[in-house]
């Protein structure tokens, strides 16, 4: 059954949960939703398979939830959704994994909220993360508001276009998420949160590079690479899910 948290600012934020036992929270990637996500390639199979309770929620902007078009309603507000998702489910704590922006956003909960993140999953993030850029966040969200994106000479901008433009998305909504930036964290500030991290790239990522840049600067982190895989085909890979499961049973 679908759930609404209510943001500080009164956004709406869908969220939902299955399964029993130790809570995990799941936060999808841009243009995604907590369907596309994670329901779709099996990750609610799996976890509540393992004896896990998953809470996963749609960012504003995407799924069910709200989608403002004003680009200011964005950024860190998108961090605090997830800390709001998890009052609602009444959770003072949780695992929490993120995929590509969900894992940008479980970086900033460790950072804004640290007593809510016991351990942290961060997948299809990796060392390009330090190195984000404005220009590139503006050029996507230019983007998304193209009339066709065979007209894209980049081919960056025109996946993220192609991907956005499926059916049910909210392309001026997505275009104002993608051109607010969120805090991007030095790797002091990342390796001064105590809890074991797990960090999970595809192979041929081009988009986040190599999972090791990042997952040494948390001083438990432990770098996976899916063998063979994208950014798009990591998702629900076995080796991705394998890997998570050992990490949650440490």
């Amino acid at each position: 059954m679908i759930e609404f948290a209510a943001a500080s600012d009164g956004v709406r934020i869908a969220w939902e949960e299955a399964g029993e036992g130790a809570p995990i929270v799941l936060v999808h990637g841009f243009a995604s939703d907590r369907v596309q996500n994670w329901r779709a390639p099996g990750w609610y199979q799996t976890l509540t398979g393992a004896g896990r309770r998953v809470v996963a929620l749609d960012c504003r902007g995407h799924g069910e939830s709200d989608k403002p078009h004003e680009a200011e309603a964005y950024g860190d507000r998108m961090v605090d959704d997830v800390a709001a998702v998890m009052d609602a489910a009444s959770l003072s704590d949780a695992d929490v994994m993120g995929y590509s922006m969900g894992g940008m956003l479980t970086m900033g909960l460790m950072m804004r909220h640290p007593g809510r993140v016991r351990r942290a999953v961060i997948a299809g993030v990796g060392a390009s993360y330090f190195r984000e850029a404005g220009i590139r966040r503006d050029g996507i969200a230019d983007a998304l508001l193209a009339a066709d994106p065979a007209t894209l000479k980049d081919p960056i901008q025109r996946q993220f276009r192609i991907f956005a433009g499926q059916a049910g998305k909210d392309l001026a909504a997505l275009a104002a998420c993608m051109r607010e930036p969120r805090t991007v964290y030095r790797p002091e500030q990342l390796g001064a949160w105590p809890g074991p991290v797990l960090v999970v790239c595809g192979e041929r990522d081009t988009l986040t590079g190599p999972p090791d840049g990042l997952a040494d600067a948390f001083g438990q982190g432990r770098a996976v690479t899916v063998t063979g895989r994208d950014h798009m085909t990591a998702v629900g890979d076995k080796l991705y899910k394998q890997a998570v499961l050992e990490f949650l049973a440490r």
